[in-house]
Order: structure tokens, then sequence, then C-alpha cells
């Protein structure tokens, strides 16, 4: 979802194939293609290593009844704003903390979202979650495949979609004071469309990104923060598809 560090300015843009951008290079297409699957498959390793994680934290934290005693103490506010706060260290910071720094970040952070996901247990059935996890799963698989094969610039999107975000978390907000059921769901459904299109939007810019970091030392850290990115489109759609897939206790 963010763009840390996108190199808008030397782009030659997003609809660049694979083999054009090797052939700039050095005309070694095949040595470019294995670097840019070496490259998008750590990033989806590193993703999806962080939702088991938080997938794995928030059964233990539910199934040993820490969920239920969070969820009426004031700690809970705690916990939920936590990941958010790492995600501005992640995004600030970015150049002043080290690759091992901003990994350990990552997984902090997967872990407090564990934390703080464990409460959906308290409200939905176990079946109706692990069903929206599996759709959210095969969406996203197939959003993401399409943003890394797709040759149409989808950079114009990316504005409007995160405008979008913005909006999204202003409609939450106001509700949270209206709690009028047809605007929650209404903004659940805005909100799997925005990350559904984000989803395929961060594939396409983390793949045009690949091919001006190789090389650099931003390139490790690079791979953290794109798993960090589709982490938070993956989760999202997963929590918002909830409002409409759960099944409520």
């Amino acid at each position: 979802m963010a763009n840390w560090n996108d190199p808008q300015d030397t782009r030659t843009g997003l609809g660049t194939s694979f083999g054009s951008a090797g052939a700039v290079g050095t005309g070694r297409t095949d040595v470019f293609d294995a670097g840019l699957r070496r490259h998008m498959l750590s990033i989806y390793n590193y993703m999806t290593s962080g939702v088991l994680l938080t997938g794995i934290v928030a059964l233990l934290m539910f199934t040993s009844g820490t969920a239920e005693a969070l969820y009426y103490t004031p700690l809970r506010w705690v916990v939920a704003l936590s990941p958010l706060a790492i995600v501005f260290a992640m995004s600030f910071g970015v150049n002043r903390f080290s690759t091992v720094t901003i990994q350990a970040l990552f997984w902090t952070f997967a872990v407090l979202m564990g934390m703080s996901l464990s409460t959906v247990f308290l409200v939905y059935t176990g079946p109706s979650i692990a069903a929206t996890f599996f759709a959210t799963a095969a969406a996203f698989a197939g959003l993401s495949l399409f943003g890394y094969t797709t040759k149409k610039d989808l950079s114009g999107f990316g504005s409007f979609l995160i405008m979008g975000v913005v909006g999204l978390l202003v409609a939450m907000v106001i509700n949270l004071f209206l709690k009028s059921p047809a605007f929650y769901y209404a903004i659940s459904f805005i909100g799997v469309l925005i990350f559904a299109g984000l989803t395929a939007y961060d594939t396409q810019r983390l793949k045009e990104q690949y091919f001006h970091l190789r090389g650099t030392e931003f390139a490790g850290k690079a791979i953290v923060l794109g798993a960090l990115s589709l982490y938070l489109d993956f989760i999202n759609m997963f929590q918002f598809l909830l409002a409409f897939m759960g099944q409520r206790d």
C-alpha cells in the first residue's frame, strides 16, 4: 500500500516488460528475469510468513483466553494502535534503519497484528473466519498475478486508490459515532474494492521497483517493505470481506 522510495523520476514506464528492462541493462534478459523471480519470491515468502505468524498468534491468544481478557481492558487500544506505529516507523525511518532492524520490525508488526486480530474469534465463528481467509487468499493470488503479468500501466490508479484509503478511514471514524449498519456495510464493500485494486497495483509497482533497486543497498529493505505492502493489502481485504462472509456467534 505504501510507496517507499518509489523511483518515479527515473521510471521508463510501468508497462515496461521484463525483456525490455533486461535489454536496457546488458541484454541478458534471462538473468534479469531470474533475478526478478527471486526478488518477488522473497517478497511473497516474507508476506506469507507474516500472515501465518499473525494467524498463529491470533489463534493462540483466543484458545488461551487472553483475547477475551484483552478485549475488556483499555490495553486493547494500545495493541490495536501499535501496528500502525510500527508502519510509520518503518516508512519514515527506512533510510536510517538497517535491514536487520527493518526485518525485526516486520516480525514484531506481524505478532502485534495477531494480538489485535485475535478478538475477531470473539465475534465470528471459526468456520466463517476460515472460509473468509481462504476466499481472501484466492482473490489475493488472482489479483497479484494480474498485477504481475498485465501490460496495462496501473500507476494512474495508485493515487486514486490511496485517496480512497484516506476517505475510507474518515468514513470509519464518522461511523464510530453514527453506528449505522448500512454505512458499515457500504464501507466494507468499498474497502474490499480498494484493497483489491491496491493488491494489483502494489504487485506491479514492486515488480518495476526491482529494476531500479537491484544491486543497491536498499534492495534488502525493499523486499521487507514490499512484503509489508502486500501484507496490509491482504489483511485489510480480509477484514472488510469478513463483514459479509463472517457469521456472528
